[in-house]
C-alpha cells in the first residue's frame, strides 16, 4: 500500500513504563503491580516466522517495516512497531486465533488483544480509529479478519494516525496483559 511509513520515535510514547532499573516492565492488570520484563528470545523468534503471520495491514510489504522496538518513549521502552497508515485503514488479525480482550486504555487506546490458537503468543493491536462490526471478546477469528481500522486514540499524536503492533509470549494460565515480548520486526524481517 502506497503511503505506508513508520512514525519517528520521537513522536510516539510507550505503553510500558520502565522499572527502577531504567529496563521495560510487562504490562499489569489494573491494580497490580508490573514486573521487569524478560524479552524473548530466538526460540519464540523460530516458532513465530514458522507461523508465516501476515501483516496486520493490507498491502504491507516486510521492506516499508521500521525496528522501532528498542526506542525509548515516555515511560520505558517501546515494546512494539508502530506503523503510519491512512485513518481507517483497515487493520486485521495476522493468525487465527481468539479475541481475547477488547479493551479502552488511556495510552493505546481503543485497543484489540488477539490469541494464537494455542494461546501461546498475544498479538496487541493499538490505537484504533473504531472496531470491526460485530467483534466481541472470546469470537474464533481467522487470518485476514478485519479487527478495526486505524486511528490516533489513547497518547498517539492526532496528526499520525498508525498501527502500534506488539507481540507477547504468554505465561500460564494465559493473561492477555502479561507476556515476554517479541520485537514485531525481527519475526518479519527476512532471515539473512
Amino acid at each position: 500500500m502506497a503511503g505506508l511509513a513508520v512514525i519517528a520515535a520521537a513522536r510516539v510514547r510507550s505503553s510500558a513504563p520502565a522499572s527502577a532499573a531504567g529496563g521495560p516492565l510487562l504490562r499489569a492488570a489494573p491494580g497490580e503491580a508490573p514486573r521487569p520484563a524478560v524479552s524473548a528470545g530466538p526460540d519464540d523468534l523460530r516458532a513465530l516466522r514458522a507461523k508465516g503471520l501476515s501483516l496486520p495491514l493490507p498491502g504491507l510489504e516486510p521492506a516499508a517495516l521500521r525496528d522501532t522496538f528498542g526506542d525509548a518513549r515516555e515511560g520505558g521502552a517501546h515494546e512494539a512497531i508502530d506503523i503510519m497508515a491512512p485513518r481507517g485503514t483497515p487493520v486485521t488479525a495476522v493468525e487465527d486465533g481468539t479475541v481475547a480482550r477488547i479493551f479502552r486504555g488511556s495510552r493505546g487506546g481503543l485497543t484489540v488483544y488477539q490469541y494464537d490458537p494455542d494461546a501461546t503468543y498475544c498479538y496487541y493491536y493499538a490505537h484504533l480509529d473504531r472496531y470491526a462490526p460485530g467483534l466481541r471478546e472470546g469470537a474464533p477469528i481467522r487470518r485476514g479478519d478485519v479487527l478495526g481500522y486505524v486511528g490516533t486514540t489513547g497518547n498517539a499524536p492526532p496528526g499520525a494516525p498508525h498501527l502500534h503492533f506488539a507481540i507477547y509470549r504468554l505465561g500460564s494460565p494465559p493473561r492477555w496483559w502479561q507476556g515476554a515480548a517479541v520485537n514485531p520486526f525481527e519475526v518479519w524481517r527476512r532471515a539473512d
